[in-house]
């Protein structure tokens, strides 16, 4: 019998898999299609402190083995969240959650985090510092270690659950990044965001997407994924959750030998709603073709 267990900061999950923000949005629209407890946990859509229209339409582009996305933060504030959307969700899911949160200052990152920190059902708070999809905010914070380490800092005085810090890859040094946010406090590490890119549509001639460019994910980015999962395990001595390109048990594997203690799963639901609970089905089969017997074994198994 293999043992798919984890453990991120204190908190065991059944299993690695953990549909990402912004995918899944908060978790009982999937519970409507299977069980959505077969999952480690998920991470819920990005909240910020203030309600948000998002971004003009239109806002997703498709393209070769991937998905281009320009949402915006589009979430009725974390206020509402809290009053409406955890309530619901109660009632499909039983474990903890994940809370993304989002901002454009450090105080506003802080004041979200703590309200959400507050919540039985929160078990982790994921900081969002690397939306490519927003002005003023998001990956402004993400590129600079400096700024990094202040939103960490700011946050981590105000939650008492573990504090991920979800880091963008439109950086030239993502370990420097992620030093900087263990070095500030940083419980975990979440990575990568979505790469910048766009479309022109040849007919228009004219940009796909209204925001112009938007955050690139899906399959074609697991190999920039896990390189940098690889340097950031290198640099850090805490967990890291593996984000990018994910579509199969096969996958998780890998980012978990790359150094990921979990892994989260974002495009992939959006082709297949049933992408993620195919993951938690297949992955026991998986590890027995592979001879492993506990997942927690092979974190960081890759390196020398």
């Amino acid at each position: 019998m293999v043992d798919t267990r984890v453990t991120l900061s204190g908190w065991t999950l059944d299993n690695p898999v953990i549909p990402a923000s912004g995918t899944f949005g908060y978790g009982y629209e999937f519970a409507e299609l299977y069980d959505i407890n077969v999952l480690g946990t998920f991470s819920f859509k990005g909240t910020t402190l203030h309600p948000r229209f998002g971004n003009p339409t239109p806002r997703i582009a498709e393209c070769t083995s991937g998905m281009i996305n320009a949402v915006g933060l589009q979430n009725p504030g974390v206020d509402k969240v809290i009053s409406e959307e955890l309530p619901k969700l109660k009632q499909c899911f039983y474990k903890p959650v994940i809370a993304n949160v989002s901002g454009f200052s450090v105080d506003e990152y802080a004041e979200c985090a703590r309200k959400l920190d507050a919540e039985a059902q929160v078990g982790l708070i994921e900081v969002n510092i690397s939306c490519p999809n927003v002005h003023g905010g998001g990956m402004t914070f993400g590129t600079d270690p400096e700024a990094a380490a202040e939103v960490t800092r700011a946050v981590k005085a105000v939650c008492k659950k573990p504090v991920y810090i979800k880091l963008t890859p439109n950086v030239t040094d993502i370990a420097a990044i992620a030093r900087a946010c263990e070095e500030a406090g940083a419980d975990g590490i979440s990575l990568i965001n979505t790469l910048l890119g766009m479309r022109i549509d040849l007919r228009r001639r004219r940009p796909v997407i209204a925001n112009t460019m938007g955050g690139f994910s899906g399959s074609a980015v697991f190999p920039v994924a896990l390189r940098m999962v690889w340097q950031v395990y290198e640099a850090v001595r805490i967990p890291i959750i593996g984000i990018g390109g994910v579509s199969s048990a096969e996958d998780v594997i890998e980012m978990m030998l790359a150094g990921a203690t979990a892994v989260q799963v974002g495009a992939a639901n959006l082709v297949n709603p049933f992408a993620c609970r195919d993951i938690v089905s297949a992955l026991p089969d998986v590890m027995a073709q592979y001879r492993i017997d506990s997942l927690n074994d092979i974190i960081g198994g890759a390196h020398s």
